[in-house]
């Protein structure tokens, strides 16, 4: 007895992926490379100021009531997310370019279809298209 064919799938061809020039994908590298080495910058220095904050606040504290050492601790913590945020960010366009060496660089991971070019150039490292992207944000 046959298997009935998946409905999901059924009729539903994935888009062909169209090769993009080599100075296509080197100026998409080049972009990529260029907002990481951004990134990598702004995460160094947010380290940095947090190093220097961290230093400054264990010599200034004698003298610190409740009050104070919460609005210190929720400083460190709003910190320290904030660095968290910048290497999120690094870690998507090392994403991206992973999927450029591989040939998925501007394909829907969803549902295969091309990335729109105004979308890329706005969020280099993105992974859906604006549909999935929408319904995905509904959830």
């Amino acid at each position: 007895m046959a298997k009935p064919a998946d409905t999901r799938t059924a009729g539903r061809k994935p888009a062909p992926k169209s090769t993009r020039s080599a100075a296509e994908t080197e100026k998409i590298r080049a972009a990529l490379a260029a907002r990481h080495d951004e990134l990598r910058a702004e995460y160094d220095q947010t380290l940095s100021e947090i190093t220097e904050l961290q230093r400054d606040r264990l010599t200034d504290s004698a003298g610190d009531d409740q009050a104070d050492t919460g609005t210190k601790t929720l400083e460190r913590e709003q910190e320290i997310s904030l660095a968290n945020s910048i290497l999120e960010r690094i870690t998507q366009v090392e994403r991206a370019l992973e999927r450029l060496d591989e040939g998925g660089y501007g394909w829907c991971a969803r549902c295969g279809n091309p990335i729109p070019v105004e979308r890329l150039a706005a969020f280099p490292s993105a992974t859906l298209c604006v549909t999935c992207k929408q319904l995905e944000e509904r959830r």
